[in-house]
């Protein structure tokens, strides 16, 4: 015994004997008691409490440590209800149905599905008209005049992952008001890029459509413009009395639009399938980016439209030179590696300025234009720098695909002459291109004398806004922005120009 207690025995071990011990006990009761209890209530009572312990003793001795409980059921959880502000899922074709349906094509008509215009004989009257038409507009008005308002461009040939993209619905994309700068424009080219936007815009997103008159003189642009576009619903025509420039024209139309982002189109362009959604759609995922369509081009003498070929990449951004003049430059290679297909965009140096969406409250913010710049010029570079400088970014989306007639040269007169494009450009130099500026300057003479002589007009609001806003310097836009760039020697010990004066 004295052994026996000096064993070691585990808790298990100690139970399951007592339990033993008990269980030897109860029976011994049972058979002691068991024929005495007929007629004994008090001995009947205490064997019923004996036979119910036995049950529980039982139970409890098979489930020690032995057994495997159920596992306990999950909690019910409940559905999160939809907030029927911000719906789950994407927009449907029928959700994104454009203001106006495009009236049935007959493909054999002038310019249909895009093509070009084509007359192989015409009266001397015809030939007169056609060069009038150039004359006057610079493009081949006569082609333009015999195609429909409403033409179709044919097939979405865009590439597969833009023609297939779809867009969610929460966060919801902006509504837009698509402004239109226009002096003593064509009629059919004005009209046909009106109809191309009701034709190609999801309802629910176009806004209006504002047609800004720079004081145009010609009479089809007055009471019969208004009349005209009144049916239209959405379109309004504002008016500048007198001639003060695209730059001034684009301000009223911001100044007066009632969408969430500002879409600025020339009065002679034509809107592929699908044009807005990815420029709504970029701004949605960033606020502060500038974004542009690709631009394709209208031929200005026959009015075909060159479509996107679904197999083509993009392959331009914009850049500038030390002229201050914007250009065309292929994207680099490091640039496209960044990029997994054409629903993402390209970063851009600078853009065109004739064509872009930006959120209304950021151009608000960023200081929509120089207003003291002049007419026309310049704009778009100052812009750039601008918007990069101060924390935004420009960008082309390619799958957006805006067509436009490009010119070779401008059929406008400027009322204080190309003087005004040099004053531009200097305001742009002397507030955000610290002392690069001087090799603008020694590229142009002209903008050089007018800068020492300050005949620039007041830049101080410019400069206020350039530090209000904590802009970086011309220097981090060359080394991060645009470090591809060709940059002169800010002092060099001689400067000049090559020309070529023989025969």
């Amino acid at each position: 015994m004295r052994f026996f207690l000096r064993r070691r025995m585990s808790p298990l071990k100690l139970a399951l004997l007592g339990g033993t011990f008990f269980m030897v006990a109860l029976v011994v009761l049972q058979r002691d008691v068991g024929s005495s209890t007929a007629g004994d209530p008090w001995f009947q009572e205490l064997v019923d409490k004996k036979d119910k312990m036995i049950v529980m003793v039982r139970e409890a001795v098979h489930n020690i440590g032995f057994q495997i409980g159920a596992p306990q059921p999950p909690p019910v959880q409940e559905h999160p209800t939809q907030d029927i502000n911000c719906p789950t899922g994407f927009y449907t074709q029928s959700e994104l149905k454009p203001h106006l349906e495009r009236p049935p094509q007959d493909p054999a008509a002038p310019g249909a599905d895009g093509k070009a215009f084509q007359k192989d004989k015409m009266t001397e009257e015809e030939k007169k008209e056609k060069e009038d038409g150039m004359t006057r507009h610079c493009f081949n008005q006569f082609a333009s005049d015999r195609i429909s308002l409403s033409r179709s461009l044919g097939d979405d040939t865009r590439p597969r992952e833009c023609v297939e993209r779809r867009f969610r619905r929460c966060p919801s994309l902006p509504t837009t008001s698509v402004i239109i700068v226009f002096h003593n424009e064509a009629w059919s080219t004005l009209l046909r890029t009106v109809y191309s936007v009701l034709h190609t815009s999801p309802a629910i997103l176009l806004k209006e459509i504002i047609l800004v008159d720079d004081a145009s003189v010609a009479e089809h642009l007055k009471s019969q413009l208004e009349e005209f576009v009144r049916q239209l619903k959405i379109v309004r025509v504002v008016r500048q009395l007198e001639r003060k420039g695209l730059i001034t024209a684009r301000l009223l139309g911001a100044s007066i639009a009632q969408g969430e982002v500002l879409t600025f189109l020339d009065a002679h362009c034509e809107c592929f399938h699908g044009w807005l959604e990815p420029l709504l759609a970029r701004i949605v995922e960033e606020p502060t980016a500038v974004v542009s369509p690709e631009i394709t081009t209208i031929d200005l003498n026959h009015f075909q439209f060159n479509k996107p070929v679904v197999t083509n990449r993009a392959y331009n951004r914009g850049n500038f030179d030390w002229g201050l003049t914007f250009g065309w430059e292929p994207i680099p290679e490091e640039a496209k590696k960044l990029r997994k297909d054409e629903t993402y965009p390209v970063k851009t140096p600078t853009f065109a300025g004739g064509l872009f969406s930006i959120s209304k409250k950021y151009f608000e913010h960023i200081g929509t234009y120089d207003d003291k710049m002049e007419i026309w010029g310049g704009e778009n570079v100052e812009m750039s720098f601008r918007v990069w400088q101060c924390g935004g970014q420009l960008e082309i989306m390619p799958c957006s695909v805006v067509g436009h007639v490009f010119r070779t040269k401008s059929p406008h007169t400027f009322p204080k002459g190309t003087e005004v494009i040099i004053r531009n450009q200097v305001r742009l130099a002397e507030v955000w291109m610290d002392d690069y500026k001087n090799i603008f300057y020694r590229r142009n003479k002209n903008a050089q004398v007018m800068a020492s002589e300050h005949k620039y007009g007041d830049i101080s609001d410019r400069v206020n806004l350039r530090q209000r806003l904590q802009c970086k310097n011309f220097t981090w836009y060359l080394n991060t922005v645009y470090p591809e760039a060709f940059v002169p020697d800010l002092h060099p010990l001689k400067s000049g120009a090559v020309s070529h004066v023989g025969p």
